[in-house]
């Protein structure tokens, strides 16, 4: 049985935009994907490093969700993955945001994602894949965040497809 998860992608270090396109490919091997469109923003951290490049993916898929989360790491650091400090710059960050209707909290993952709320670079790319979507019965679309987006849009849905 196929689930509906959503994974957030980010970069700033390297050729990010590559780097993403890549991890996209990678994906698309574990099921159906669709991809929202590419973003920039500031960092969320340490405000000494580069902007980073944000998108979201849906990922249909029939890996559960622990196991989906080792194919995430995989990904990661295939790419080469590089964390030089707490919110700092990187390679690739792959995060698991919703797995289906599920809430999971255990030592190694919390789906839904625990920032999605404050994250502007990741509500946006949600909102690109389903402008109704929820997440404990908040409607994204209604988050005052929205109104002060920190976000420029670099390039449409069709920027990674596979």
């Amino acid at each position: 049985m196929n689930i509906k998860t959503y994974i957030g992608l980010g970069s700033n270090l390297g050729d990010s935009q590559q780097i993403l396109v890549e991890a996209i490919n990678q994906l698309c091997r574990l099921g159906k994907v669709k991809v929202s469109k590419l973003y920039q923003s500031p960092p969320m951290g340490p405000q000494d490093q580069p902007h980073y490049l944000n998108a979201v993916v849906c990922l249909e898929t029939t890996f559960n969700a622990l196991d989906l989360l080792d194919e995430l790491q995989r990904i990661e650091n295939e790419s080469g993955r590089v964390r030089l400090r707490r919110w700092g710059e990187r390679t690739l960050d792959l995060d698991l945001l919703i797995y289906g209707n599920e809430s999971i909290q255990n030592e190694r993952l919390t789906v839904p994602h625990i920032g999605i709320f404050e994250r502007d670079f990741v509500i946006f790319p949600l909102l690109d894949l389903d402008e109704n979507i929820q997440i404990n019965g908040q409607l994204l679309k209604d988050l005052s965040i929205l109104q002060h987006q920190t976000l420029t849009v670099l390039a449409d849905h069709t920027w990674a497809n596979c």
